[in-house]
């Protein structure tokens, strides 16, 4: 059994930054895929970053150069560098993680940018 724990999110002001992280813990060899994913109320959840083993990342368009995804294999954990955040990153974050043909999903971390 893998477990995800995330942490980092929070309200923050137009413009300012967060950094999310989830590390995972469990009997597993490697983890394939990290990635982070965000659901606003009334929509879908969607893809925000995603990083392989090999360090190739993939970012949505709206988060291209504004958002960086990272991972520390040593300590099985991603992270996501959120600058100049806009209100309509608000979403609930949630980090997922592929191992062998199985996904894990996190709680989900509520990110809200407001002034």
């Amino acid at each position: 059994q893998v477990q995800l724990v995330e942490s980092g999110g929070g309200l923050v002001q137009p413009g300012g930054s967060l950094r999310l992280s989830c590390a995972a813990s469990g009997r597993f060899f490697s983890i394939k895929t990290m990635g982070w994913y965000r659901q606003a109320p009334g929509k879908q959840r969607d893809m925000v970053a995603t990083i392989t083993s090999g360090g190739t990342t993939e970012y949505a368009d709206s988060v291209k150069g504004r958002f960086t995804i990272s991972r520390d294999n040593t300590k099985n954990t991603v992270y996501l560098q959120m600058n100049s955040l806009k209100p309509e990153d608000t979403a609930v974050y949630y980090c997922r993680v592929l191992i062998l043909r199985s996904e894990y999903w996190g709680q989900g971390t509520q990110v809200t940018v407001s002034s």
